[in-house]
């Protein structure tokens, strides 16, 4: 085992993908895996089993990533200390729900601990694929809410994952909506008084289950539904449609300006928000700093 083999295998996690892990290393196809193929056996396990989509860490895979990932970040620390090299590049990868803390948590993360060379992934993306990102190792951290109509799914899926669910905190239903829509000036609203505005919700793709809407109540029919992928598409809507969507209320001014405002809903709910990781695989260094800095934003914020 070397540790040039170890970074090949953070490579093809990180990319998900041997052919796009083998232009990035400027080695060919064949080369990387074969080198991976001398790991395995030398190791004794199998480390990727192949699918119909690619390739995902197999159970012993995910255990001995975390492993690799150690070692290769303590030899970089190493060589920066005792050989004079140039700093090695800080390595981390997070999937999350569509929060403004999570984003406000990696900017201060870098700007802290980023350093001269790093390469930092922040995946705002789909409640299912943040399971299996960080069940996979794709992603170290994932970031999610549970509240009593999905937590017995999402719990379930969890522990047979071989993952663990760390609550952040816990808030009341909040909507989020333009600081010029009507209800603005209100401070709460009931369901019944959004009927009239237009809802807007995070797409989640094939498994557009219910149990993994980003929003509560999602199984209420409303008569306008406008489902987004992403936050600036939503915000738009909400300050051009006059739109409103469900969320915890918290939102950071800094990242996201003053155009939107949260306003609390009045429902009997509360939203538990919290950081799923791995339980085969031993957190690195840049996680921990990134888990440190994302309770301290959450600190920040003034949580109802």
């Amino acid at each position: 085992m070397t540790i040039q083999q170890l970074k090949y295998l953070i490579e093809v996690v990180n990319t998900g993908s041997i052919n796009e892990a083998a232009k990035n290393l400027y080695i060919s196809q064949p080369t990387l895996s074969k080198s991976i193929k001398m790991l395995e056996k030398e190791m004794g396990i199998l480390i990727f089993t192949r699918t119909s989509t690619g390739i995902v860490l197999s159970s012993d895979g995910a255990e001995f990533m975390s492993y690799a990932r150690q070692v290769v970040e303590q030899v970089g620390l190493m060589e920066n200390r005792y050989l004079d090299s140039p700093q090695q590049e800080q390595l981390l990868s997070v999937s999350t729900q569509h929060y403004s803390f999570s984003v406000d948590a990696m900017v201060k993360m870098i700007d802290l601990y980023g350093g001269d060379k790093y390469q930092f992934t922040l995946r705002e993306t789909k409640t299912f694929e943040i399971i299996d990102d960080v069940k996979n190792l794709t992603s170290e951290v994932g970031v999610l809410y549970m509240n009593s109509f999905n937590s017995q799914v999402l719990t379930q899926m969890i522990k047979e994952n071989s993952l663990a669910f760390e609550p952040l905190f816990t808030a009341s239903p909040h909507i989020f909506i333009s600081r010029d829509n009507p209800l603005a000036k209100r401070s709460s609203v009931t369901i019944e008084d959004l009927e009239p505005y237009p809802r807007l919700s995070f797409e989640q793709g094939q498994n557009n289950s219910f149990y993994f809407s980003e929003e509560i109540l999602r199984t209420l029919n409303s008569p306008k539904d406008i489902l987004v992928s992403d936050r600036a598409t939503l915000f738009n809507c909400l300050i051009g449609l006059n739109g409103y969507t469900i969320s915890t209320g918290i939102l950071s001014e800094e990242l996201n300006g003053t155009d939107i405002i949260p306003v609390r809903l009045e429902v009997d709910d509360q939203i538990t928000v919290g950081t799923i990781t791995n339980k085969k695989a031993q957190l690195s260094r840049m996680a921990k700093l990134y888990l440190e800095e994302l309770e301290k934003c959450i600190e920040s914020y003034d949580i109802l």
